[in-house]
């Protein structure tokens, strides 16, 4: 058995079962790019086949190495927070981080996984983002452990995963709304298909449910978490003949957009408009108004999340796959009761 091999089964033996060389087997593990597509294919189904693991690089024995941190999109402050978190962790156990980002998607491209197999990692962080089965199993083979932050959608069984209460924190922010008089509530939320998008959105409407108000599908807007975001679904909203009194932003960077469309608007927050956001980043108390916004633990989330890729790594057993930690309202000053013409 060659010192790569799992307990039951050797390269040598995947390599005769596929009909390729011992090298070949060693490149597709490497994830290495001169295999072509198809006899990588069948050496990876082979693989697969037999349950092969590779034995844990030294790094891993050793508990040192990288961590790769993957995200969907890097441009924001609300990243800032979980590489925060991560770096907690990784460096006080002396374990560097690579940082990825997909350029948007929320599944990577084959390529960049082979980069990742050819680095070897201690383990990889999945940020709003995740892997299909094959690339899973590719992983499982190799013995590089992963973990999902705030995952985009729902992810198979027993799969590591750290995320907060986004249906609490869409029902906190609308019953705030609710208990100051407004009922004319929009929400901007993030892409419909993520899965903490659609989660807020569902706390608005059960708010409003328990209310006895109306849902207006007029008044809820999917988008994206950024800026730009914000201010365009601010806009349109703000441009309705019967405009809301208020607005539930999915990001406090959707609220930053909200607040520049009221104030091109001559809207003045909160006398005319009313603002939540939802994260809680450093800024958002240093805006005028100060916002108010949910509280989202993002950097004990992605704590959270490295101390069970590192568990994981040392070959312990994780109780509880999913965790969802609480998030908070925090009320400032972006929020009061609707003008009396309203």
């Amino acid at each position: 058995m060659t010192n790569e091999g799992a307990a039951a089964t050797t390269i040598a033996e995947i390599a005769k079962e596929a009909g390729v060389s011992i090298p070949t087997v060693s490149k597709v593990l490497n994830g290495r790019p001169d295999v072509a597509a198809s006899t990588r294919a069948h050496v990876e189904a082979i693989i697969d086949k037999h349950g092969y693991r590779r034995r844990k690089s030294r790094a891993q024995r050793n508990g040192t190495g990288l961590v790769e941190l993957v995200f969907h999109e890097l441009d924001s402050a609300w990243a800032g927070q979980i590489i925060k978190g991560v770096e907690l962790v990784a460096g006080a156990e002396r374990i560097g981080v690579v940082l990825s980002e997909l350029g948007g998607e929320h599944r990577p491209r084959q390529e960049w996984l082979d980069d990742v197999l050819a680095r070897r990692p201690l383990g990889v962080i999945f940020v709003l983002s995740d892997v299909d089965d094959t690339q899973r199993r590719q992983l499982a083979s190799r013995n590089i452990p992963f973990v999902v932050v705030d995952t985009a959608g729902d992810l198979p069984e027993g799969v590591p995963a750290v995320g907060s209460q986004n249906w609490s924190g869409g029902l906190a922010a609308t019953r705030h709304l609710l208990g100051l008089g407004h009922r004319r509530i929009a929400v901007i939320s993030g892409p419909a298909d993520v899965l903490c998008s659609r989660a807020r959105v569902d706390g608005y409407r059960t708010a409003l449910d328990e209310a006895g108000v109306p849902v207006d599908p007029e008044l809820i807007r999917y988008g994206d978490f950024f800026v730009g975001g914000g201010y365009t679904h601010g806009s349109e909203l703000l441009d309705q003949p019967e405009r809301p009194t208020a607005i539930f932003a999915g990001s406090d960077n959707q609220a930053l957009g909200v607040l520049r469309a009221a104030r091109e608007r001559g809207l003045r927050v909160p006398e005319d408009l009313s603002v939540v956001g939802y994260d809680d980043l450093p800024v958002s108390d240093w805006l005028t108004p100060p916002l108010t916004t949910v509280h989202q633990p993002l950097t004990e989330m992605a704590s959270t999340a490295t101390q069970i890729l590192l568990r994981l790594v040392r070959g312990e057993k994780v109780r509880n796959s999913r965790i969802d930690l609480a998030t908070e309202l925090v009320v400032r000053d972006s929020t009061a009761p609707p003008p009396a013409q309203a």
